[in-house]
Order: C-alpha cells, then structure tokens, then sequence
C-alpha cells in the first residue's frame, strides 16, 4: 500500500490504513497520549518512521540550526550558571540554538510534558537537556515515546537505561574529602549531605564512609544528616552536630552551598574555621573561591559537563552510536583554607 496521499505527503489516514488502526488512534499516539496498548503504539511509530510522515506544525526551514531546549528548575545558583555557561559556550562553538526554561522546582503534569514533547517535535528540535527534579523518568516517557533525545545532567534519580546522562565522579570525590580530612587527623567527621534518595549524594555519602572504613573508623550514624542542597540545611544540621555529646571536629558537606550555611553558623556561634572545625564542600564553584576561609573543595567539572551533554545530544539526534549512556567527568579535590589538623 502507497503511503502518499493525493497532496504527495503521507497524513494520518494513510498511516491509520497501514497499520488497520483507526485514525483517532495514530493522532493518540502522535501527540505522545498513554491510552495506546504497546504493540498498537510500537507499529504505529514504525510506520510513521518508515513513511516519513510530519506533523501539520512543522515549522522549521532544512537549512535552519539545530535548536536545543534547556530545562533548569532555577539559574539562580552557582551551579546553575556555571553548567549553563558551558551548554553556551557549546553551542557557540556548534553553531546551535539554545532555548532556555524553567520550573522553579514545580513538578510537571503529563499534560505539560506531552504538549511541549509534541510542540519540540512539530518544531523538529534536537533534543532537550535537563538539569531540574521536576522531570522524572516517567515524566521523560512523553519524548522517548516521540524518539526526541534527552540528555539528563547529574540527575538526583537514576534515569531509565536507555536514558543518556552526565555527571560526575561522585564516589570518588565524596572519598577524596574524606581522605583528606582523615589525612589531616580527624576522626570525628561529619556528612550534611543532600536529599538522601538522592542518587548523587548516595554516593558522595558512599565514598565518605568507603574512607572511614578503609582507616578503620567506625561509622557513626548520628553524624549524617540529609536535607536539601542548600545553605539553611549546613545552618541547621551544623546547629544539631554541636548538639551531640561528642561533636565532630570536621564536617563533608554535599555542596558548597550546605557549606555556606555551616560557615555562617560556625561564624554566628564564635567557632572558628578552621581552626575548630574543618570543612570540605563539594561543586567547586565560585562560593568555594569567595567564602571566609576560602573553601577546601571537590570540583566537579561543571562548565564541561555542560558542553559533554550538548555534544552527546547532537550525536543521538544525528542517529549516531553512543559508546556509554552515563557520561562521567572526574572530580577533583582543590585544598584552600578552611581544613587544618584538629586543635
């Protein structure tokens, strides 16, 4: 069966007479909605795949540049901006568009995703990089379902398998701290970490109690707290620490933001860093330069981290072979003032 209509291009009827399906079924399963079975959806995607065939919205030019969405919950932090900076810098290079949105941290309806999910592939977009909570995987079927690529940086949750992301070497750096400060003699150490389902900070949590263990220090769970990776969180965790009958004498914090808050707690409470208590952060970005002691990090490369999710993005749409789904840049521990040996 010919899969050209009188005006030279396949539509809906065409694809619905190839695959036995009503018409109202393919239009369910062009606009990304869930009431298909599988095996309907899948011959159907099949066959608009084999036909070409391109939605009436269509609306971008064959010679026009690639376009990216960008989705961040907020570009407010230093992580933020500094991830952004080098998704920029890429796409300069690259010749790309770049298309930027936030959520401010509200989670997305299905409805939402699918509009914007059909809307980028009308548009004949790219892809879409995501750097916010707000989309989970489940809410990613919506592109997957459309074959528009997502590449997901440093994601608080493990994405599907078939999900590109990019992050970093987290257990390695969340060892490295704590390496340090055990080098430095402390015993008594500290992790204020971030959401504790959180895949990232599980395994900055992970590296830390890999190096206590590995000094034969016992772990003392009344040292770890998790909160959210901001600076009221170092302000109250650092607060219930020196609650404890045995406070610690340093402190790991998830980010540089946790570490922050501890920074102001100590200065508020006349404890002096660090010369009474040593303190790691994570992220090093320009908060760890810019503190009062400049702050002991571990750098995760977050300029290139943006630049390797827009070069992966534009391999997948390109149809090209990925050699991994997880993308990881190594971290690095930049030592400054705020870690000393213990009084």
């Amino acid at each position: 069966m010919s899969l050209t209509s009188s005006r030279g291009k396949p539509t809906l009827a065409d694809i619905a007479r190839l695959t036995g399906v009503s018409a109202p079924t393919v239009s369910k399963v062009v606009n990304g909605r869930e009431d298909v079975a599988p095996e309907t959806r899948s011959k159907v995607l099949a066959a608009l795949t084999e036909s070409g065939y391109q939605s009436p919205g269509h609306k971008r030019a064959a010679d026009a540049p690639d376009v990216v969405e960008v989705v961040f919950d907020s570009v407010n932090s230093n992580y933020s901006s500094t991830v952004l900076s080098g998704i920029l810098a890429g796409a300069a290079a690259m010749g790309v568009e770049i298309v930027l949105t936030t959520t401010e941290g509200s989670p997305a309806s299905g409805t939402e995703l699918a509009t914007r999910a059909q809307r980028m592939q009308d548009e004949q977009r790219a892809g879409m990089i995501v750097v916010t909570s707000a989309f989970s995987d489940t809410h990613l079927d919506a592109f997957r379902r459309r074959r528009i690529p997502v590449v997901v940086i440093d994601p608080l949750n493990p994405p599907a398998a078939d999900v590109v992301s990019v992050g970093a070497t987290n257990w390695a750096g969340g060892r490295a701290a704590a390496d340090h400060l055990l080098d430095l003699g402390h015993r008594r150490i500290a992790y204020l970490g971030g959401p504790e389902s959180a895949e990232c900070n599980q395994a900055r949590l992970h590296g830390y109690m890999s190096a206590l263990m590995s000094r034969g220090v016992a772990f003392a769970p009344e040292l770890v707290i998790h909160g959210k990776f901001r600076a009221e969180h170092g302000i109250e965790g650092l607060a219930a620490l020196l609650a404890l009958p045995e406070p610690p004498t340093a402190v790991f914090a998830g980010n540089d933001g946790i570490a922050v808050g501890v920074l102001r707690e100590a200065r508020r409470r006349g404890i002096h860093v660090p010369e009474e208590l040593s303190l790691v952060g994570f992220d090093g970005t320009v908060l760890a330069e810019d503190s009062v002691p400049a702050l002991t990090s571990v750098t995760q490369p977050l300029h290139d981290m943006g630049r390797t999710a827009l070069r992966t993005l534009l391999r997948e749409a390109r149809g090209e072979q990925l050699d991994s789904h997880r993308v990881e840049l190594a971290t690095q521990l930049v030592v400054r003032e705020s870690t000393a040996r213990p009084a």
